[in-house]
């Protein structure tokens, strides 16, 4: 039975240019992507832009540039980014597809065959940042002004004709499919800060707008807009070509596996998208992630604030492996995380190229010099030599539940440790003490050495693709033999050609003192 996988990072806004927080979501999701196709599954992995809404029509007029065209300059910069993140994507959705405009149609329509959308009259708070409604105690003032006490954006009351979704007849129905399904929701914070804030009771939700008009329309009645977040989270299903559920791709996909969030997108993804999908009859999704904010100086990157990380200039400054590879291993996935350009620097040095960079460069150049720059064949290996490679494959079912379970920050301990221990080996085995008087103990350990490297860099690979591609290529491994399964296989590698030649992976950071 064909296995399949359904990942999603959140549909972004590009109502200004991407910044860290963009990257992050997208490089969490590519690595389990990533991973998951290493393990041999058929995945499917959507990332896109979310392109309709007021925020959008009042960017587009204060640049005196219609809605659409507007949307299509931003949302090739968020592309472009899918690019230089080297994301596997399998397809990037935008919400002014026609694809999209179908299913977000066919949503409402079956909402509405449901019972559950009535026409009433909305008034309450409503912040044109955030495109979300806020209660009274959601609220407070600051400097003569409204702003909400999650976001900290401005609000402001609003009054108007709207649609409203029965959204309070589901608290029961939601509540009952937190409890049977421990996982829906992770980390474990915000599943409880969702039961707690769904607990207190639901109120309806008003979806469409009459104030302006860059959306997609009410099917029976054009005056109204459909609530930007109702159309954005139908994107999930827009991609895999529902309504069209006899579709090949939707059948494979769907319910969908994952969806990587921020944690303030939460509300949306773990209540009212659940809630939209019940009343239309279709299965929810079975995960939702709600990883951390990327911090700036301790704080939420905003424009207000003038702190934006750009990742496109970090990258340009220090590559993006490095940049992956540090967002992995310093920050904890499912907590805000500040980045430290002087604990990049040290990661970059420490980590990548003292540790990994160094071993595979010392063992590829012996070998050079030694052996006529071929692996030596497996021979006569030693109690030492078979612990190193054997406990790295014991891992592999742990890493595996790691994977699934979302817990990268112990999946790379463990893989970096690995590391660790392959420079000690190599140092306390010492090849070269042997290559004048026993050849037989230098070849099995660097037989031993390289095998362990392919199994790193194997391990490694989902995270920084692109250093790992050339560790493996330099040993005649393919793209499509990055698999799990080859680092089971005994008798793996190409002991009768010779290396490929390899440039430094990963250059030393120099102090700016």
């Amino acid at each position: 039975m064909a296995k399949n996988f359904y990942i999603t990072t959140p549909i972004y806004y590009p109502s200004g240019k991407p910044h860290m927080g963009h990257a992050y979501s997208s490089i969490i999701a590519d690595i389990f992507a990533r991973f998951k196709r290493m393990e041999g599954y058929n995945v499917m992995f959507l990332t896109g832009t979310d392109e309709h809404g007021q925020k959008i029509q009042k960017e587009a007029e204060k640049n005196n540039k219609d809605p659409k065209l507007f949307c299509d300059e931003l949302s090739e910069t968020f592309r472009s980014l899918t690019k230089i993140l080297k994301l596997t994507n399998n397809d990037f959705i935008r919400t002014t597809e026609t694809r999209h405009n179908k299913s977000v149609k066919e949503i409402w329509k079956r909402l509405v065959k449901s019972g559950d959308i009535y026409l009433d009259k909305y008034s309450g708070w409503y912040s044109v940042s955030d495109e979300a409604y806020y209660d009274d105690d959601e609220i407070e003032e600051k400097e003569g002004k409204k702003i909400s006490k999650i976001s900290g954006s401005l609000v402001e009351w609003v009054e108007e004709e709207s649609y409203f979704f029965k959204l309070s007849a589901f608290q029961k129905k939601l509540l009952d499919h937190y409890n049977k399904n421990q996982e829906f929701i992770l980390p474990k914070s915000r599943r409880n800060e969702v039961i707690k804030f769904v607990e207190k009771g639901l109120k309806d939700l008003s979806i469409s707008r009459t104030s302006f008009s860059w959306g997609i329309t009410v099917p029976e009645n054009k005056k109204h807009v459909i609530y930007v977040w109702l159309d954005a989270l139908t994107n999930y299903l827009s991609a895999i070509n529902f309504p069209n559920i006899d579709d090949e791709k939707y059948k494979l996909f769907w319910p969908a596996d994952i969806h990587i969030i921020g944690k303030d997108i939460l509300r949306f993804h773990a209540i009212y998208w659940p809630a939209f999908l019940l009343a239309a009859n279709l299965p929810l999704p079975k995960k939702v992630f709600g990883h951390g904010w990327i911090l700036s100086d301790d704080k939420k990157m905003s424009k207000s604030l003038g702190n934006i990380l750009d990742p496109i200039e970090i990258i340009r400054d220090y590559g993006i492996d490095q940049l992956r590879y540090y967002l992995i291993k310093e920050v904890s996935l499912g907590n805000d995380g500040s980045i430290s350009m002087e604990n990049l620097k040290n990661c970059i040095n420490n980590d990548l190229a003292n540790n990994y960079g160094n071993l595979c460069q010392r063992v590829f150049a012996f070998i050079k010099k030694n052996c006529d720059n071929k692996i030596p064949k497996k021979v006569d290996l030693k109690e030492s030599d078979i612990l190193l490679i054997q406990n790295l494959k014991n891992s592999i079912p742990k890493l595996i539940g790691f994977i699934n379970k979302q817990n990268l920050n112990e999946y790379i301990r463990i893989v970096v440790n690995f590391s660790f221990e392959a420079n000690k080996y190599f140092n306390d085995s010492e090849p070269w003490a042997f290559k004048n008087k026993d050849r037989n103990r230098m070849n099995a350990i660097l037989h031993t050495i390289v095998e362990h490297i392919k199994n790193i860099s194997i391990l490694l690979y989902p995270i920084i693709p692109i250093s790992t591609k050339k560790v493996l290529n330099t040993i005649h491994i393919s793209d499509k033999d990055i698999l799990i399964e080859n680092i089971k296989k005994d008798n793996f590698l190409n002991c009768k050609t010779e290396l490929k030649s390899l440039d430094i992976l990963f250059k030393k950071i120099e102090n700016d003192n």
